[in-house]
This record gives structure tokens, sequence and C-alpha cells, in this order.
């Protein structure tokens, strides 16, 4: 490598998935992602099994990253890490391995925040991105939405009460027996079926603010299926994914495209395990244009949780001249919540 060149690893084990990136230069060399499968068969993210998959999983993940980018970590110039919101023995499996890799190689160590990390990923597909922005994070454990003004500085405008928008299409799908994670499967259903036929409730929609709500939505669903059980009827599963599926879009779109015009912004991202849904792309895509705004949806690789957009915010952090932390940092589980 050329000795100007700025090499970052990221490492990312947040929750299910196990991922390894590097970037030089700020541009993605690698971005290696591998889920665990090992889950479906409970319905849900089992912690216990999820801390040993990433135990068996993260040496061999870190070294195909820095093989595929043709790169070594001796000459790493620093190393990124997850450090939180997620699973804590998942959280804990990521950080002690990037710890002891900076110990042992002595590399400077950037703990970053898996949410910030998905807020900057649309800048992450597109660098020619300007400030500020609107993003919204919307995953199964996290609907967010966030005022970007620079590589450094974002405040977080609103987030979710109850429930995230992913955590209701899973407990959905969970209901209409069709497997975990159901957001995928809501979303190819979805598509079948009419958006119209059942009229879902979109929680705090029009309230003015940017916090969210799905747990009435998830109730109604739950009513609704049992009244049809109880009148003998076949459950239209086709429809009442559509129905769901719009419902919960309705709402992020609505709430986005209020707090770009409410913070006169031009530029909207999304992004998260969510922002893959093609009904959330195509409407907000429309909306947008059609309010005179710049959409930016990250590649899918970018959307679900990886260490390539980890890796991203510790090259704008060096960038930004910002330190790296101790080695002695510790995991933090929580979720991010609204300030205001």
């Amino acid at each position: 490598m050329e000795d100007d060149q700025v090499i970052i690893l990221g490492i990312e084990t947040s929750c299910d998935d196990t991922s390894s990136a590097v970037l030089i230069d700020g541009v993605v060399r690698s971005n290696i992602i591998s889920s665990q499968t090992i889950h479906t068969t409970y319905g849900g993210i089992v912690p216990e099994l999820a801390s040993r998959e990433h135990i068996k999983g993260i040496g061999p993940i870190v070294r195909a990253a820095l093989r595929e980018a043709s790169t070594s970590i001796e000459d790493v110039d620093a190393i990124a890490v997850t450090y939180g919101p997620g699973l804590a023995g998942a959280l804990l499996v990521g950080t002690h391995f990037a710890k002891g890799l900076a110990l042992m190689y002595d590399k400077p160590l950037y703990p970053v925040h898996h949410i910030e990390a998905h807020l900057y990923s649309g800048y992450l597909e597109d660098s020619r991105l300007g400030y500020p922005s609107i993003s919204l994070v919307v995953s199964g454990g996290h609907t967010s939405i966030f005022h970007v003004t620079s590589p450094v500085d974002y405040t977080v405008l609103g987030s979710t009460c109850d429930d995230a928008a992913g955590e209701a299409f899973d407990k959905v799908a969970k209901m209409l027996g069709l497997g975990y994670p159901g957001g995928p499967e809501i979303d190819r259903r979805g598509c079948l079926g009419d958006s119209a036929a059942f009229d879902f409730p979109r929680g705090l929609m029009h309230d003015g603010t940017q916090t969210f709500s799905f747990s009435g939505l998830k109730t109604s669903v739950r009513r609704t299926l049992e009244l049809l059980k109880s009148q003998q009827r076949e459950i239209p599963i086709n429809d009442v994914c559509a129905s769901v599926q719009e419902a919960i879009v309705d709402v992020l779109v609505h709430k986005t495209l209020h707090a770009a015009r409410e913070y006169g912004v031009r530029i909207i991202s999304i992004s998260g395990g969510v922002s893959a849904n093609s009904r959330l792309r195509t409407v907000m895509q429309k909306k947008a244009q059609d309010h005179g705004m710049q959409l930016v949806t990250p590649q899918i690789g970018y959307c679900v949780d990886n260490a390539a957009m980890i890796a991203h915010v510790a090259s704008m952090r060096i960038a930004h001249g910002v330190h790296a932390s101790a080695p002695s940092f510790m995991i933090s589980p929580k979720a991010m919540r609204t300030t205001s």
C-alpha cells in the first residue's frame, strides 16, 4: 500500500450479523457480512446463540475482509467497531476482538454508535451529498429521524415510543405464520395484495412531531385476524401484508417529509434494514420528487447491519481531527432516544 493511504478496518456485531470491512481513503474495498440463520427456527433472535455465532465467525470474517481488500492488519491505520446499541453479548464479542487487535498491533481504536453509522450511510453511498440533510433510520430495533448538519454533528429529532417499524413487520409476520425475519416476506406478499383491503391505523401520523408508534397497528392486526378466524373466514394474507405495509410506509414517509419541510432541508436519506422495503423506496422517491427533494437510498449492503458504515464514520472523524478513544471504553446496549 502507498504510504499516504488511510486504511480503516471496521467491525460490526451489534445483533445477528457478523461483518468486517476495509475502507481505503474512504472507498469501500471490502464489506463482508455473515448473517446468522440459526435464529429462524425460533422465530426471533436468541441473544446467547447470537453471541456464540459471533465468536465462531468474527476471526474468519475479519481475515476475509483484509484479504479481499488486498491488505493486512499491519497496514491498517485505525480500527472502528460498534459499541452500541445492540445485544450486550454480541457487542462484547466485537468490541473485545477490536480491542485485542488494537492493543496487539498498536492501532488507534474508534468506537462507533450503530445508529450514527446508519444515518451517515447515505454519504457512504454518495460522497457528493451536501449538508444539511434529514436521515430516516428504520430497522427491526430502531425508527428515528435525524437532522444531519456536518460529518460530525447531528440532532435526534424523534424516535419510536414503542415498537420499531421493523419489529412491527416481524410481529405481524409471526401472527401470519410467515417466519422470521418477516419484513422481506411481507414485502414480497404485499406486492401481490390489495393495500386498501384493511384500514389499519397510522399511529401519530398527524401529530406534528417526529415521534413514531407502531404498537397500535400490531394490536389492530391481531384483532382483525381474530375476527376473521371467529367468522371462519379465510385470511387473505397478501391483502393483510399489503395493508400493513402501506400503513407503515405512510407514516414513515409523512414524518420524514414533514421534518424536511420543517427544517428547510432538500436532501433526504433512508437507511437501516427496513429501508430495503420496495414500497418504502417507491413511495419515498415519488414524494421526494413531488416536493423537489433529493432522496438517497443506499444499496442493500449498506442498509443492513454492515461494517463499511462503521469504518466510514471513523474515516470522517479522522478527516476532521477527532482523536481515537482509550481502549477501556464500554459497550452501550441501550438504544438512542429523542432529546426533544
